[in-house]
């Protein structure tokens, strides 16, 4: 019998039971186990105790061998890897996460660089396109919700939207949560509701890479509209089938959501995620000051791509402000990467905001940005950037632009596959010894580049990071294997969001963010940088999580932006205080 099935029957016969049974029932169901049979948190499946499968009604209905967690690991992961394809493979972790969600989390947690990608990119993007023909077969009205679906038409009744949520996830009040409207998913597009599984995915990544505990997580999707025809098309679509409202009517909107949720949880963390660039931008600036927020496009990608340049700038060894850095793409990321590299530049450094601000050059769908190309109405986001050294010269193509900047660094952020062709990174090649490449687009599908074409372009020269997994690379003719480096967002947000949720800062400042960034470059071992590596081992997600959140602790601290409670807190501890409250499905909880 499935736990959903006997989640139903507990619901509809406790009373009976608790009159009936000749133990001490009252004891255990007055405790957190009374929800082991409606709860993925507290059923444990065939690692619960004979007593307490007594206790609960279900002695005799269940195999009854007592299995360790490790046992039960073991057989799941058997059954996982025999799956054929990446997304038979995130259906079967979804279906796991709705029935145990601590065997879930020891799989994730101990074989975090297979299962990542099951669970987030890129194997999400397809989870997303696909979320309302999956959905019915993934959820239950009788399970714990995965998160908030809110609608326009639901602002007026978001108090009690709230309180039923809380009650029938036994009042756990979040301490984090993602929030996305669907408009701007990954490189895939308006997805509207379909977003959904990114708020989840994300919320999985702080659980499994900073050990946030997974029922005080609340996964959020904004289901305003869409713009999307195939959406509106979709006759098997769940989200809102109205257009996308107004900017006024949207802001509004958000307005609402986000005051209800900061009276509910005033101590909670909220991240924004894939916001259409116009709202990413407009979201942050309106609210960066009022409530402890972020924006993970743009701030989470600024702050790990600044983290590996820091690093490649530190092995290709040419001086800073001699460095000319490309945007392929110009949206809210891009921005938001260049942002994190000026502010590092002028903090560490010493550069002038000129000076930082010179080193980049924007390309968007037109060419080259510049003040004088004849835009009638420049994005603001773009504006700051666009050049006035052009000497009345516009520059379409990218082979163009390289010739005519010469640029230490390629950084890719378009969504356009192969727009990294063999001409252009051999090109990069010829103009450095050692060229930056960093395709940052994903899923795969959109990348600029593999880490295959960069390599045989460049001689093998290339100094390389994408936004999406590619697999290591031999050189022809050697032994030589060389790890391409992932500059995956999963390295910074979940060390930002639980430093935050540690330390409470009444806002989350760049000078915070800068810090997290730093911290991430610096948490590469020995070993590491003699490989090469720009980023460190995934495997040690967790470890370094611990340092990024410590850091952010000791620069809220610093900065007189953390609660008392943190400041009590002496530095010399911060990194014990940090992994303490790292939630571990192991450990009893």
């Amino acid at each position: 019998m499935s736990f959903i099935r006997l989640a139903t029957r507990f619901i509809g016969t406790t009373k009976r039971v608790q009159s009936t049974r000749h133990i001490h029932t009252s004891t255990i169901l007055s405790g957190e186990w009374k929800h082991a049979l409606s709860s993925p948190y507290y059923n444990t499946g065939t690692s619960m105790p004979r007593e307490l499968r007594k206790q609960l009604g279900i002695h005799g209905q269940i195999p009854s061998v007592v299995e360790s967690l490790e046992m039960q690991s073991k057989r799941a992961l058997k059954l996982l890897r025999a799956k054929l394809s990446p997304f038979e493979k995130y259906l079967f972790m979804a279906q796991l996460r709705n029935n145990n969600t601590k065997l879930f989390y020891s799989l994730v947690n101990n074989h975090i660089e297979e299962f990542a990608p099951i669970i987030y990119t890129p194997t999400v993007g397809e989870a997303c396109l696909n979320y309302s023909a999956i959905y019915p077969f993934l959820n239950s009205p009788a399970g714990t919700p995965d998160g908030l679906y809110i609608t326009l038409d639901d602002l007026d009744d978001l108090d009690k939207i709230i309180s039923d949520y809380l009650e029938r996830t036994e009042g756990e009040i979040p301490d984090i949560t993602v929030m996305t409207d669907g408009s701007r998913i990954l490189g895939l597009g308006d997805l509207g509701m379909n977003g959904m599984p990114i708020s989840m995915g994300k919320l999985q990544l702080y659980v499994a890479g900073a050990g946030i505990d997974p029922r005080r997580t609340l996964p959020i999707v904004l289901d305003f509209g869409t713009n999307s025809h195939d959406n509106q098309a979709d006759e098997f679509y769940l989200g809102s089938r109205q257009k996308r409202p107004s900017d006024d009517v949207f802001y509004a909107a958000m307005k609402k959501v986000l005051t209800a949720l900061t009276r509910a949880f005033p101590n909670m963390v909220v991240q924004f995620e894939d916001f259409s660039s116009a709202h990413a931008f407009g979201l942050l600036k309106e609210y960066k000051e009022k409530i402890t927020c972020f924006n993970d496009d743009i701030q989470g990608t600024g702050a790990v791509i600044l983290a590996g340049l820091i690093n490649a700038f530190r092995q290709v060894e040419i001086p800073l402000d001699q460095h000319r850095i490309v945007f392929y793409g110009a949206g809210s990321a891009a921005v938001g990467v260049a942002r994190q590299i000026g502010e590092y530049l002028q903090i560490e450094h010493g550069l002038s905001e000129k000076e930082s601000k010179d080193m980049f050059y924007f390309i968007d769908s037109k060419g080259l940005i510049t003040c004088d190309r004849g835009d009638e109405d420049l994005a603001q986001h773009k504006v700051y950037y666009a050049r006035t050294d052009n000497k009345g010269q516009q520059f379409k193509s990218l082979q163009e632009i390289i010739n005519h900047v010469k640029p230490t660094t390629l950084i890719g952020l378009s969504s356009r596959k192969n727009a990294f062709d063999k001409e252009a990174l051999t090109r990069m090649s010829e103009l450095n010894e050692q060229p930056i490449v960093f395709p940052l687009s994903n899923p795969s599908s959109k990348a600029e580049c593999t880490f295959e074409e960069a390599m045989q372009a460049t001689k093998n020269k290339v100094v390389f990071a994408s936004g999406t997994a590619f697999p290591p690379y031999t050189i022809p003719g050697t032994n030589e294997i060389r790890t391409p480096g992932q500059g995956n967002n999963m390295y910074i947000f979940p060390g930002i969001g639980f430093g935050a949720i540690l330390a409470k800062p009444k806002t989350i400042t760049n000078r915070i963010v800068l810090r997290a960034a730093m911290a991430l470059a610096d948490t590469l071992t020995p070993q590491e940088r003699e490989r090469g590596l720009l980023y460190p081992e995934l495997n040690r997600i967790r470890e370094v999580s611990a340092t990024i959140a410590s850091a952010v602790v000791d620069q809220s601290v610093r900065d007189g932006l953390a609660d008392d409670e943190m400041k009590a807190v002496h530095p010399d501890d911060y990194d014990a205080f940090v992994q303490a409250r790292m939630w571990s499905p192991e450990i009893e909880n």
